[in-house]
């Protein structure tokens, strides 16, 4: 039996089966299970959320003589929380929601991993609200989410890593016209992509220097690893274990740990190597300092035999040439870092200039709509070679 109750008659002991609320509101990445700290209480009263669903089979019930609130017989009979507005935004007014979806995203991947550690079953369904919440903001602004992802410390790589992956799949799951389900089943296999690496040493995962061939042939068991634990998880589709066992093979068949080739991959693994790829190369690691974004993807597009053409194609369209953090010159002579894709075309994106090449100086930082400017991108440009450092706080110094 389920029922609901207002948040102060809430006792350790009880099973929480549900928030009455929005995902962002509640403090847990999960929703179901015991409270057995008495601190969980108090951040479930110190938030927003006021009412909770328990249920009684699997924890203590509310104190005798308390008026009881809504009580139903199953799961199914709680009505859903009205769905947050999809509407299109702004990357300015995405990317403050989208910084609290990865905060808190980051701290449920964490809470894996240690559960993995700990040999305890993963389970999907715990999971699912933030792959929703995740889907939905790149459904408001795909570049949002997906550029917060990417700016990660080398400390915290492993778990925001899965973050922006699950970002990844999802946009690239649109662009290629997947339905709703297959675009969650999508998120949920990026999210849990490289669970596998719960069971790699820490030391190893975050070596500073290069790894040892022994130290190497550890970390590329981490795909096999993940898929034992996802087989012995709860809820766990077929497309989440494929994409966790193939994320690392190439099409010309010079990948681990089953060498497939383009003709034996599933569309799933191969979306899921190009976007695990593009994540780890930008993002700072360990070892290496991440490249600019539209680097990137010049040097991707590069690598015959990695890819699948017609899903880095998409996967470029979802981005953009220039993903958001990429370093321009302009014709006129000023560098800028990309804010925001263009509406309606992939090279007119919306540009901060604030460098200029011909006075090597720094000015006056200024926002230029390229589709609306008779300015226009020459390229691309290393940030090195003109002495800037930290090109993404041009962008993220105020989002993030």
């Amino acid at each position: 039996m389920l029922k609901k109750i207002p948040v102060e008659q809430l006792r350790l002991g009880m099973h929480l089966q549900a928030f009455c609320g929005a995902w962002l509101e509640h403090p847990f990445w999960r929703t179901k299970f015991v409270l057995s700290d008495p601190h969980d209480i108090t951040l479930v009263l110190e938030s927003s959320i006021r009412e909770v669903w328990i249920d009684v089979a699997k924890g203590i019930d509310v104190a005798a003589g308390t008026e009881p609130g809504t009580v139903v017989d199953s799961v199914d009979e709680i009505p859903p929380e009205p769905a947050a507005p999809q509407e299109r935004t702004s990357f300015g007014e995405e990317v403050k929601r989208a910084s609290r979806i990865v905060a808190k995203g980051k701290e449920a991947v964490v809470s894996m991993f240690q559960e993995a550690r700990m040999g305890k079953a993963i389970e999907a369904e715990a999971a699912a609200p933030l792959v929703e919440e995740i889907s939905n903001s790149v459904m408001r602004n795909p570049g949002a989410l997906i550029s917060l992802a990417r700016l990660k410390t080398a400390d915290d790589y492993t778990f925001m890593h899965s973050v922006a992956v699950c970002a990844l799949m999802i946009a690239l799951a649109r662009q290629l016209g997947l339905d709703e389900r297959q675009t969650r089943d999508a998120g949920m296999a990026g999210l849990l992509h490289d669970l596998g690496k719960a069971m790699i040493p820490l030391e190893i995962l975050n070596k500073p220097g290069k790894l040892t061939d022994a130290e190497f042939d550890l970390v590329k068991t981490h795909p096999a690893e993940g898929h034992k634990l996802l087989l012995e998880g709860k809820g766990i589709n077929d497309i989440t274990k494929d994409v966790c066992l193939h994320h690392h093979e190439k099409i010309d068949g010079s990948g681990y740990p089953k060498g497939l080739s383009s003709e034996t991959m599933s569309l799933f693994a191969k979306m899921g190597a190009v976007c695990d790829v593009y994540d780890a190369v930008t993002s700072n690691r360990p070892y290496k300092a991440g490249w600019d974004p539209a680097e990137s993807i010049k040097r991707m597009a590069e690598w015959k035999g990695h890819f699948d053409p017609v899903v880095f194609q998409a996967f470029v369209k979802s981005l953009g040439i220039y993903p958001i953090g990429s370093l321009v010159r302009l014709e006129s002579g000023k560098l800028g870092v990309v804010i925001e894709q263009g509406e309606h075309s992939l090279l007119k994106p919306k540009v901060k200039v604030f460098f200029s090449t011909k006075s090597q100086a720094y000015i006056k930082p200024e926002v230029i709509d390229i589709a609306r400017s008779p300015e226009k991108i020459a390229g691309r440009e290393e940030a090195a070679k003109w002495g800037i450092k930290d090109v993404d706080r041009y962008w993220a110094s105020d989002k993030a």
